[in-house]
């Protein structure tokens, strides 16, 4: 059985700026083909905006409030809302508000710094 503590796990910085701790994928469990992880964003934070050839994500928000932008859709979300975002679209996440963005990051496959495509000059 793979139990992970969100306190076990360390923190690091993904390609798209976003400080992440990976709680379970094929690095750490008996999982293969996902990948989840706690994502943290400052106020006024970003992530660098990107996409992914090959992995769709679920962001989960437990805390704080964010500004997505999928392609040209941008919307606020906060606590308790799921965004989809299937492979291939660009997308970016803001922290809008005065505390902390707290989000969980699913990934399937499971989350490669080789699988995110930086994007210029966008939105």
């Amino acid at each position: 059985m793979d139990v992970i503590n969100l306190t076990d796990a360390v923190p690091f910085t993904t390609k798209d700026g976003s400080e992440i701790r990976e709680l379970l994928a094929y690095r750490n469990s008996g999982i293969r083909n996902q990948s989840l992880a706690e994502a943290r964003l400052q106020p006024g934070g970003a992530t660098a905006p990107h996409f992914h050839p090959q992995a769709e994500e679920i962001y989960y928000l437990l805390e704080g409030r964010g500004r997505m932008q999928i392609e040209a859709e941008v919307c606020e979300v906060g606590p308790g809302d799921a965004i989809a975002i299937p492979p291939g679209l660009r997308h970016q996440i803001t922290a809008i508000g005065p505390e902390t963005l707290r989000f969980l990051c699913c990934c399937a496959p499971a989350y490669e710094n080789d699988d995110t495509i930086m994007v210029d000059n966008w939105p």
